[in-house]
């Protein structure tokens, strides 16, 4: 029986997505790909496929797993299996550089970043950045990891110096330091390539990857440590990755999803996931003094704040929330597959 397939690494962000599976009746079969085998010449079986593999796999010991499910991807895709967010869109996840210039290239603004490989060339390029204080941050990471707003050449030094810190792929970014008259940023959640919700949300306590003056915790020797996943608009309780969820120090509160938002970026990021094959996303975008949006993170792995959905319930009984309509347009497309093959 044709099915959807769920390609990932961690239970915990499945649990909602399967129960908005069973509410519907909808078939599925889950993939946990923290290691693989892929065989080219092999048949797929028949159905849709939804990649929910994320670039902070390492942090819960599946080192490899998004090249284990890139390499799945590839050869469901050798074979012309309906695939949601491909190995087009995997590699953008793994990959912050990636995302910044498939950003710039379509025309929408990001932070001004530098990548360096190696010790003398990272601390060569903040010296060369011209501004600071400026934010350091690995290419590869996950949940805000080693990622510092820092305000001299010894705090980079400091913060190259911290092993736990150094980027997978042995990129680091030296990146703009984007001041915020406000604290908070906005995520937008897309599903099925449009539009689908905007999430406000508060960094007055701090906020992973955000590269605004309020996003910061202190840290001795004169660094600014951004919030190791202090808090993130992902999992049941606001935390970065469900795993390391911690409600005490994350109130849901800090999210609240904005009835009727309306920005310029929106159509502009729709066509942009469309021509990169990303169907489901949460891109984020920090807005400055000026007026002028940067958009800083593209999450092809997204979550859903179930509290504050639940607020947004209570003023509209007719919110759909995002795995619900997640679930509803993977159920969607399953019924287009299974029409076809008919």
């Amino acid at each position: 029986m044709s099915r959807i397939h769920v390609l990932h690494e961690n239970e915990e962000w499945v649990l909602p997505l399967r129960a908005a599976f069973e509410r519907r009746g909808l078939p599925y079969a889950e993939w946990f790909l923290d290691e693989a085998t892929v065989a080219l010449d092999a048949l797929p079986p028949h159905g849709l496929f939804y990649n929910r593999m994320s670039a902070s796999s390492h942090t819960r010991g599946h080192r490899f797993a998004p090249e284990a499910t890139r390499a799945t991807l590839q050869w469901l895709e050798l074979h012309g299996r309906r695939v949601v967010n491909g190995s087009r869109a995997i590699a953008l996840e793994v990959d912050k550089l990636g995302q910044y210039a498939a950003l710039r290239a379509a025309g929408i603004p990001t932070p001004r970043s530098v990548a360096a490989v190696g010790r003398a060339q990272v601390l060569e390029a903040a010296r060369r950045f011209g501004e600071w204080p400026l934010i350091l941050k690995p290419n590869r990471g996950g949940k805000g990891l080693g990622v510092r707003l820092v305000h001299s050449p010894a705090a980079v030094e400091e913060a190259l110096d911290d092993p736990e810190a150094a980027p997978l792929d042995g990129i680091w970014l030296v990146q703009q330091y984007v001041e915020a008259p406000e604290p908070f940023i906005t995520r937008l959640e897309f599903i099925g390539g449009r539009f689908h919700y905007a999430v406000r949300v508060d960094t007055s306590a701090g906020f992973e990857l955000c590269p605004a003056d309020v996003c910061e915790l202190p840290d001795a020797g004169g660094t600014r440590r951004l919030a190791d996943g202090a808090f993130c608009p992902t999992g049941p309780d606001g935390a970065a990755d469900a795993a390391a969820a911690t409600p005490a120090t994350v109130p849901a509160a800090k999210f609240r999803i904005v009835y009727g938002f309306r920005h310029a970026l929106i159509s502009r990021l729709e066509r942009f996931l469309a021509a990169h094959g990303i169907e489901v996303a949460g891109v984020e975008f920090i807005v400055d003094r000026h007026g002028q949006p940067f958009v800083y993170d593209i999450n092809t792995n997204t979550n859903y704040n179930a509290d504050a959905e639940a607020r947004a319930r209570q003023g509209n009984p007719g919110f759909e929330g995002g795995m619900e309509r997640l679930a509803g347009f993977l159920g969607e497309e399953l019924g287009r597959l299974s029409a076809e093959a008919a």
